[in-house]
């Protein structure tokens, strides 16, 4: 079995919390209580071997909710997710230097705080997303207020990486084939429609369902215009952070392409397996229609294919889902971090960096450090504690590493 801790069992203090790993500090299992004390949570929070505490919620929890929905477990990196797709290169068509492949890359997508000086989209994709986002703002004028600057550049933005834990690697997989893998989300206008509704909801405070023991836990009742509100709008940055994966997706092949990559010819022999990590979905779990919350962790129906990615020095894996009913199918988004941004920064240097990720070309400056192998937990272990959730299709190391 994979579940290694479930709590409240007798339902003293809410819903059983079915936990599966025994990896967990005590900050995650303090916002788990109070995850499981909600009166709008079905049958019991399932989480992640990849668990660590977030703002709100819990990173790596799985929230099924009955009438209600809790914007800030959802969080503001809206539809953050990956994509990942297999090309006919193998590792001897590599060069042994490939720095000037990361430099063709890194002039293609913009990385950070930069987006395209043109909007690279077709028009098809990108007035279905404007038509959609006009009557979110008309009626919320405080929303348009938050995205001054991003109303004029959030096209410009698709097809951008973001900073952070975001990513775009070269991989190889165990037969020595390369794949492209990238991770990233909504982008700005993501983090300000995240950010909007979760400080509404702590304003609106509503109070169908009793007491919120913590008031980042915050949530809109199924029935008031709020929630409706909120629901068009994460699923428009849903969409968009799926739109933004495509995009990036395909300006890396093109960049692959280039003659100053110098690769040989290639095609693409895996179909892309772009899902989300951090979001929120209508699905039937238990015999009842919830909305399933899930804050670092991806979709594990059974045969669905999946992208755990680990830190940017260790192994990824394609998976296959396993339908594992009590887990709400679902799985770990990736190897989870064991210790704060902060903290990894103070923790490690540079040299360490450069060892942690010998035999991966990428930035090894102090800039990121705070992403350093180091700060996540062992993705093998986090791996055998999701044994019953999904199978391993693929294993991938990664040779290229370009971070946000």
């Amino acid at each position: 079995m994979s579940i290694q801790l479930t709590l409240n069992e007798n339902g003293k203090h809410g819903v059983p919390i079915k936990i599966y790993t025994t990896d967990i500090d005590q900050g995650a299992l303090q916002q788990l209580r109070n995850l499981a004390q909600l009166e709008f949570v079905h049958s019991h929070i399932a989480v992640m071997p990849d668990v660590h505490v977030g703002i709100g919620a819990t990173v790596g929890s799985v929230i099924p909710t009955k009438s209600a929905i809790i914007p800030a477990a959802v969080g503001v990196d809206i539809g953050c997710g990956m994509n990942a797709v297999r090309l006919s290169l193998t590792a001897s068509d590599l060069p042994d230097s490939l720095r000037t492949i990361r430099q063709v890359v890194e002039q293609q997508v913009p990385v950070g705080f930069n987006m395209h000086k043109q909007i690279k989209v077709k028009m098809s994709t990108l007035d279905p997303l404007a038509k959609r986002l006009q009557p979110i703002t008309d009626k919320h004028p405080g929303l348009l207020k938050m995205l001054k600057g991003f109303e004029r550049t959030w096209a410009k933005q698709l097809g951008t990486l973001g900073g952070g834990n975001h990513f775009i690697e070269l991989c190889l997989d165990e037969n020595n084939d390369v794949w492209v893998m990238l991770h990233s989300g909504s982008r700005g206008i993501g983090n300000c429609i995240g950010r909007y509704f979760i400080s509404l909801a702590k304003k609106e405070r509503q109070s169908r369902f009793g007491h919120v023991p913590d008031r980042d836990l915050a949530y809109f009742a199924e029935g008031s215009a709020s929630f409706a509100d909120y629901i068009e709008a994460v699923e428009w940055a849903q969409d968009y952070a799926l739109e933004n994966r495509r995009e990036m997706m395909r300006l890396v092949i093109q960049a692959l392409q280039s003659p100053q990559a110098g690769l040989p010819t290639f095609q693409l022999t895996k179909e892309a397996i772009n899902c989300h990590h951090n979001y929120v979905n209508e699905e039937v779990h238990f015999g009842e229609q919830v909305y399933v919350t899930r804050k670092g962790a991806i979709s594990a129906y059974v045969d669905e294919l999946g992208i755990i990615p680990g830190s940017m020095g260790a192994k990824s894996f394609i998976v296959r889902g396993l339908g594992d009913s009590q887990s709400f199918c679902s799985c770990s988004h990736g190897a989870g971090r064991r210790m704060s941004r902060s903290k990894a920064g103070r923790t490690f240097t540079v040299d360490e960096l450069k060892a942690q990720t010998e035999g991966v070309e990428c930035r090894k400056d102090k800039s990121v450090l705070d992403e350093i192998p180091g700060a996540y937990k062992d993705i093998d272990e986090v791996m055998a504690n999701q044994a019953d959730l999904v199978e391993v299709v693929h294993t991938l190391k990664q040779v290229m590493c370009v971070k946000g």
